[in-house]
């Protein structure tokens, strides 16, 4: 959109202090579960983000009535579920994920559940067929249609065994959902459990769920006849707080970031230690949070590689190698997780970066992209000048990345797509910036 764009002046130091709050990766999949209970379920300290708001009114356009209160309180009374029509399905969904994942609990409750073409992933991609065949495997009907797929539940859901190829988190969140009603018994192995599975987890088993978290990535479902509402505070955007930490260490500033917890960036912080920026924890049960700075000196070059839970998260990768093209020396990058996820890069060496991508596992452990042909490692050279551009933003991760390259770079570059990616996972962008003396304005 031509007015969907922000000016930045760049080469000032970020400096100050910002919030964040409940994780966008799990309050969208909290809101799901709302669907699964018989009574309203209560959610705290939910950002005010666009993701929340495509949720919000996929819950109504199926009936769920959805009220919020102070300081991002978020109620939502399930009482009253029912089929919503294809066409306000789809106005709601746009890119979102969520209709997927909304299946497994419209199933329980209506017996019927709705998928349309999600924009830009075509039915009968991989990423959904994961999704399909556990549904499948549960007793779903699927019917494939000219809109989408539509499924039905002939009779109660059954718990199955079920095996993950590859520790995927959304696949791991369907089969939660869809297995806490099941009938019987649900063994779920090579699962995801990332800090918003867990938190998920203590979401269901507060409303009335049984699931068991063993050891080797294996988790067990009992089902159970009925669910209730929750009442439940999300654990901190661990992403949002290291897209942050990055920038402080990009532009030679210091950012306290308020809400941050040290055990669900462990692995972050060792990398943001070793690659030579610092770090303060501060665990005051109100108030506390990560003060992140750059120290003077240096930067030091780094080798990574990304992995599922606990190593390190792929949504970090992008702002890490912001910074790292101001280490001295050779980093390298091996993204594992995702085959695409180098393409932002294409941008930042427009504005001076020195970054070379290849086809071949660079890390040490080969990874399943390669044998593909996927430029999937990276290798930064530094430290590099940056200098202004007109930026594209391509997502939601890459897009902060590109923001903290333009706040870094001598200059002023225009940054297009702010409002449609960065909204969507980054509650008042412009107004933490400014809290943080950016020079930044929309024009």
């Amino acid at each position: 959109m031509s007015e969907d764009v922000l000016v930045v002046h760049g080469g000032t130091p970020l400096r100050g202090e910002i919030q964040v709050r409940g994780a966008k990766n799990l309050v969208s999949k909290a809101m799901v579960a709302a669907v699964l209970g018989e009574t309203a379920s209560t959610l705290y300290d939910v950002p005010a983000i666009r993701d929340v708001e495509i949720v919000t009114g996929l819950l109504e356009a199926h009936g769920v009535r959805v009220g919020t209160g102070p300081e991002g309180e978020l109620v939502m009374d399930p009482a009253n579920v029912t089929r919503a029509a294809v066409d306000e399905i789809n106005v709601h969904a746009g890119s979102s994920r969520i209709p997927i994942l909304l299946c497994g609990p419209l199933l329980h409750r209506l017996g019927h559940a709705f998928i349309p073409d999600l924009g830009g992933c075509k039915i009968g991609d991989r990423p959904i067929d994961f999704h399909i065949q556990a549904l499948r495997e549960f007793g779903a009907v699927v019917d494939k249609r000219p809109d989408g797929l539509h499924l039905s539940a002939p009779q109660r859901l059954r718990g199955i065994k079920y095996e993950l190829d590859y520790p995927s988190v959304g696949s791991t969140e369907q089969v939660l959902l869809t297995a806490v009603l099941a009938d019987g018994v649900t063994e779920l192995r090579n699962a995801a459990v990332e800090p918003e599975i867990v938190d998920l987890i203590c979401v269901l088993q507060k409303m009335g769920a049984i699931i068991k978290v063993h050891t080797d990535r294996v988790i067990e479902i009992q089902g159970v006849e009925k669910l209730s509402g929750y009442s439940h505070r999300p654990i901190p955007d661990r992403i949002e707080a290291a897209s942050w930490g990055a920038a402080a260490l990009a532009t030679h500033g210091e950012i306290f970031v308020r809400g941050a917890r040290q055990a669900d960036m462990m692995t972050f912080l060792n990398v943001y230690r070793s690659v030579g920026g610092a770090f303060s924890v501060d665990d005051s049960p109100i108030g506390g949070g990560i003060r992140f700075w750059h120290p003077g000196g240096e930067l030091q070059p780094v080798a990574l590689e990304t992995d599922v839970h606990p190593g390190l998260m792929t949504d970090w990768q992008q702002p890490l190698v912001v910074a790292l093209t101001q280490a001295r020396g050779l980093s390298i990058v091996h993204e594992t997780v995702y085959e695409r996820r180098f393409g932002y890069t294409t941008e930042l060496r427009q504005m001076g970066a020195n970054i070379q991508l290849y086809s071949e596992c660079l890390g040490g452990t080969p990874c399943r992209w390669g044998r593909r042909n996927f430029l999937h490692s990276a290798v930064i050279a530094g430290p590099s000048k940056l200098h202004a551009a007109d930026l594209q933003i391509p997502d939601l991760r890459a897009g902060f990345s590109h923001l903290i390259a333009a706040l870094a770079a001598e200059g002023t570059s225009r940054v297009y797509g702010v409002d449609r990616y960065i909204s969507r996972g980054y509650e008042d962008f412009d107004g933490k910036l400014g809290a943080l003396g950016a020079r930044t304005e929309r024009p």
